[in-house]
């Protein structure tokens, strides 16, 4: 053959590995569901895909595989750009053995994580997979130990997205699990460890795929997918916007962007969004919009765990990572659930250095039977080591209630808080004022000749003497107390200061965290 004629063959063979069958693609979008090259193409910048191992094809014998040997293997991998920054992905092509992983498959993604870890790049995988390609056995098998292996050791390291956009079962769901972001797509993508027909089989349940492990199902109850969208267009033009706020790497800071929005604009609204009295709810969405850049910020769970919000935003052109009560929820205690929400949230941001803003507004932790059985304590614990073990810039800001243990969890200068700020709305203490009463001055209020009167004036005197807007910051626990109008100025200001900010930490292998 001439070069010329090779050339041809070559440009032929590309193309059958870029095209695939019709057939199974027209299937693909029978379904509602986008091509892997499809999705690809939306993720990533217009025409920076540079594809590794295009032509590579599995070495399997038996079970009919021999006959059947089709380039990709059923995974396409490799690299290109978001926002001009370098991006690595993985897609499950479903067309191809339904993107089931075998030994060849598993060895590309292997070599493509291997490569952004090298790179110091995030990693995104386009998940469609119908999990172990059965007719390989073991192989297969290993071959997701191997991305598991690396899912682990990129943690901390490189930011790692998942994105379901099918079916995600048995143990293929630990990968994403493994990662920093999951998103899902309602009614195409499902995570569940054993499907409906065994659950059916082992416990008499009847339930729907969906029902089992969809995106509304891990978004709202099990707290495993971060975001759920309602089409694919959607989710993946939110994965390119999660990546600009991230650094490409745990050595470099997250991306800036010039500031519109004066750093100095006051937010009186502030002052008539929040009531004054601690018992009326308010939307805590609402104060974090008015303080944070242009109103913009990315939450992250969003539906599960809601009596706290976690979220990704810009203040002064530079990302945070905000921590802050809901009030509107539970009243904003913090239960099991929110703690762990919180603390993951907390680490995240730690690992990539992202500074944290924490909103406190907290009553306290949740009390109840289930909680302390549902283990309250750990998990409340590992907010408190999350938030110790952080070394970013930490601020904090207490709205109105802060009190008891769920106070000091709540980045308190006690554990290490860079800045503490109070508005003359706060009330920082041990417990309410009315719980305080009835405790401290129990005997005297029993012995009154009017209970209740006695009652009410000792619970104003409690107040004045302990729960005065300034008590806290006239034994230094807070650093300031603040207009609220002056919250945004405030942040950015102490934010800046804190950008170069360096802590020293022991010297070990690892902490160990109570997971």
């Amino acid at each position: 053959m001439t070069m010329a004629e090779r050339v041809a063959e070559l440009a032929r063979i590309r193309q059958e590995a870029h095209v695939g069958a019709p057939a199974a693609t027209e299937a693909q979008h029978a379904k509602g569901k986008l091509t892997a090259r499809e999705r690809i193409a939306l993720l990533l910048d217009e025409g920076s895909f540079k594809e590794v191992e295009q032509l590579r094809r599995h070495r399997a014998t038996g079970f009919g595989l021999e006959a059947k040997k089709p380039y990709t293997d059923g995974v396409i991998t490799g690299w290109g750009t978001v926002e001009g920054r370098t991006v690595f992905v993985y897609a499950h092509d479903f067309r191809i053995f339904g993107g089931a992983l075998g030994e060849a498959h598993a060895t590309k993604i292997h070599k493509i994580m291997d490569m952004a870890i090298a790179a110091g790049a995030p990693l995104v995988s386009l998940n469609d997979g119908a999990g172990a390609r059965i007719q390989e056995g073991v192989s297969a098998l290993a071959g997701y130990g191997g991305i598991f292996q690396r899912n682990t050791k990129a943690s901390g390291v490189i930011p790692q997205i998942s994105v379901m956009l099918g079916p995600c079962a048995g143990g293929a769901a630990y990968s994403p699990a493994l990662t920093d972001f999951v998103f899902m797509v309602r009614d195409i993508s499902q995570m569940f460890i054993t499907g409906p027909d065994v659950v059916r089989a082992v416990t008499g349940e009847e339930i729907t795929q969906n029902g089992l492990g969809g995106a509304d199902v891990h978004a709202e109850t099990s707290g495993v997918a971060h975001f759920a969208y309602d089409d694919e267009e959607t989710c993946i033009c939110e994965v390119r916007y999660l990546i600009t706020m991230l650094p490409s790497n745990n050595r470099e800071n997250p991306p800036s962007t010039p500031c519109q929005d004066p750093v100095d604009r006051g937010c009186e609204r502030l002052l008539d969004l929040v009531p004054v009295d601690g018992s009326r709810p308010y939307d805590m969405r609402e104060v974090i919009a008015e303080i944070v850049d242009d109103g913009e910020h990315m939450e992250v769970h969003e539906r599960w765990a809601t009596n706290v919000i976690t979220t990704l935003a810009r203040l002064g052109g530079h990302v945070v990572g905000i921590v802050a009560s809901q009030p509107r929820s539970l009243a904003g205690v913090l239960d099991t659930h929110a703690s762990e929400k919180a603390a993951r949230f907390v680490r995240l941001c730690d690992a990539f250095s992202i500074p944290l803003v924490t909103l406190v507004d907290v009553p306290g932790f949740l009390p109840g039977v289930d909680q302390e059985h549902g283990g309250i304590i750990r998990h409340g614990a590992k907010l408190l080591y999350a938030y110790c073990d952080a070394t970013v810039p930490r601020v904090s800001v207490v709205l109105r209630k802060a009190y008891g243990g769920a106070y000091i969890v709540m980045d308190s200068q006690s554990i290490g808080a860079d800045l503490t700020y109070a508005w003359p709305t706060n009330e920082i203490a041990v417990m309410g004022a009315e719980g305080a009463a009835n405790v401290v001055f129990r005997r005297q209020i029993a012995d009154a000749e009017d209970p209740e009167a006695t009652r009410q004036q000792l619970v104003k005197e409690y107040k004045a003497e302990l729960m005065h807007p300034y008590h806290a910051a006239e034994r230094g626990l807070v650093d300031d107390v603040i207009d609220p109008a002056d919250t945004r100025a405030v942040l950015v200001s102490a934010l800046g200061m804190l950008r170069r900010k360096h802590t020293a930490t022991p010297a070990r292998k690892h902490g160990n965290p109570p997971m």
